[in-house]
This record gives structure tokens, C-alpha cells and sequence, in this order.
């Protein structure tokens, strides 16, 4: 494996301006601190406007149905939601894996898991980037699932080995994207629980196009070639913030259908797991991460009316 990049200057004043807002911030009560997170997301709005172009025209092109102002105030909502799962992401190792538990109001389905993990053959994860998919992945962990979570490496090497050592501090085993392919399979065989978050079409990386919110999409594919290779039971798990500033965890089945024709199928799969992140989002697009450009990349011959709104 190739060695990490030096980090920067930049990088360097990026992370210890991270670690003194979170050694602050693990200071002070939990509810004052995840307050504070999202009025920091709030400036990220405005007045600063960090991609805010991005994520009002990608909510207006999903939800067209919504005003101007509707739109407005979704969007600010969204830059809240991820202020304050982003502080909680990074204070989740003060309050160990109990608190984790205690994080979470409500689940659902979870025997899916237990019973797909004493089947022997491990289970495949997804989610995407909704609600706070670091704590459902650190929640898996605490149950006592044994689990790996397939992750894509930041750009500052600071931060992510420290996002990395708190994933493992939680319990989780990373593993790396470019290690996935070897890896995987082993891990299923040993009756782990593997994680992908399947919703960010980035370059290298295995997908195929499919329908997001009316439009082409690429989507990551890699969960649904090892589901249907290895007959491994794919499940959906989401982590929503209700009212009371806890947590809801869902966990559902995905359809694994077999034709008989392997490309077909994956791109089935595919099509299954981002139609349940698609109703999932529909009931909370709050807590989405809009600030992607989810449409970047799509196939050619996509439509003008249906092509990435951000632009």
C-alpha cells in the first residue's frame, strides 16, 4: 500500500483547528455542545454560503414541488443537521460505546442483523449519507456485531487518521475502499458484518447509473456485487434524529433477485437500495447531505431537463 501524503500547512492548521474545538466542546454538556454544532452549521449557510448554491438547487430539483422560501429554509435546516452530527460524530468517543446506545430512542428490524450474523455467511450494510451514518455504523458495533466499515480516504491525512482511530476506538474495523475487494470476502466468510455507504459516484470506483429523485445517478455498486456473489444478506440501516435530539435506527432487507444475468441483477440491487435511501431521505431531507453534488456525474445522452441541477 502506497504511503500516506505529507500532510500540508494547510492540513495542519485544518486538524489542530479541529482537535481545539473538539477538546472545548467535550467540555461542556452535551446538548450545549451539539447546540453550538449546529448554529456552526447555520454560518455555513449564511453568511459564509459554503456550496449553498449546490444544496438549494439539488433540493429545488428534488423536491420541485417546494417554494423559494421553502427551499431556503430547507436548505439552512440541512446546514444545521450537519453542524450538529458532525460535532457528534467527533465528540462519539467521549461517551464511549453505552453512550452510543443511549444515543438511540427506537430500533427497528434489528434482529435482521443478529439473525443474518448467526447464518454464518456475515451480512452487507448500506446506508447513505443521511441522519448520522457514523453513529448507525458505531450503534452496529456496540450491539456486538462484529463489523467492517468500507471507508474512502479524506483528503487531509490528519483528519483521517483521526475519524479513523475514532471508528475504531467504537468498535468498527476500517477498511479502506481500494481494499474492499480482497478483503471483503474474508471478512464474510469469518461471519462479519460488512458497511458501504452507497450514495457518492466518485471516480475509480465500480458503479453503474441509476434513477436518484427522477434523475441518472452514479452509484456505487460494490455492496450489490458482493451481495449477489457471495448470497450474503443485504440489509438497509439508517440512523434519523427525532424530536427529542435522539435517534431512530431502521434496518430493512434488500431484495437480492436473480435472473441469471449478473450485470442486470447488480444493477438491480443498485436500483433497490437507492429507491429505500430515496424514501428514507423523503421522510427527513433535512438530515441529507445536499452539499454533494449528488447528479455530477451521469451517463451521456442524459436529457438537459434531468442533468445535474447545480450547475
Amino acid at each position: 500500500m502506497a504511503d500516506a501524503p505529507k500532510p500540508t500547512a494547510s492540513h495542519r492548521a485544518e486538524y489542530y483547528a479541529l482537535r481545539a474545538v473538539v477538546g472545548t466542546l467535550n467540555a461542556l454538556p452535551w446538548k450545549i455542545a451539539c447546540s453550538f454544532g449546529s448554529k456552526l452549521g447555520t454560518i455555513g449557510y449564511k453568511p459564509l454560503g459554503i456550496r449553498r448554491r449546490v444544496v438549494e438547487r439539488q433540493i429545488a430539483a428534488a423536491f420541485p414541488e417546494l417554494s423559494k422560501r421553502e427551499v431556503d429554509s430547507l436548505s439552512l435546516r440541512a446546514y444545521a443537521h450537519l453542524g450538529r452530527s458532525s460535532i457528534e460524530t467527533a465528540l462519539l468517543p467521549s461517551i464511549g460505546q453505552q453512550g452510543v446506545l443511549d444515543m438511540v430512542e427506537s430500533v427497528e428490524g434489528f434482529e435482521l442483523v443478529e439473525d443474518a450474523i448467526a447464518r454464518g455467511k456475515g451480512a452487507i450494510l448500506v446506508t447513505g449519507h443521511l441522519g448520522n451514518w457514523e453513529l448507525a455504523g458505531a450503534y452496529v458495533a456496540a450491539r456486538g456485531i462484529p463489523m467492517d466499515v468500507i471507508v474512502r480516504t479524506q483528503a487531509n491525512p490528519l483528519f483521517d487518521a483521526y475519524i479513523n482511530e475514532t471508528r475504531g476506538s467504537l468498535g468498527m474495523t476500517v477498511v479502506r475502499d481500494h481494499q474492499a475487494a480482497r478483503r471483503t470476502p474474508a471478512s464474510l466468510r469469518d461471519g462479519r458484518a460488512v458497511a458501504f455507504v452507497s450514495d457518492q459516484g466518485v471516480m475509480g470506483l465500480a458503479s453503474t447509473f441509476v434513477t436518484f429523485f427522477g434523475r441518472p445517478a452514479k452509484t456505487p455498486r460494490g455492496a450489490a456485487v458482493f451481495a449477489l456473489k457471495y448470497d450474503t444478506p443485504t440489509l438497509f440501516v439508517t440512523a434519523l434524529r427525532q424530536k427529542s435530539g435522539r435517534y431512530r435506527v431502521s434496518v430493512e432487507r434488500v431484495p437480492i433477485i436473480r435472473t441469471g444475468d449478473r450485470d442486470a441483477d447488480i444493477d438491480t440491487i443498485v436500483s433497490s437500495y437507492t429507491a429505500i435511501l430515496e424514501r428514507w431521505v423523503r421522510t427527513a431531507p433535512e438530515q441529507y447531505f445536499w452539499h454533494h453534488r449528488r447528479w455530477r456525474r451521469q451517463p451521456e445522452g442524459t436529457p438537459p431537463e434531468l442533468r445535474d441541477p447545480s450547475l
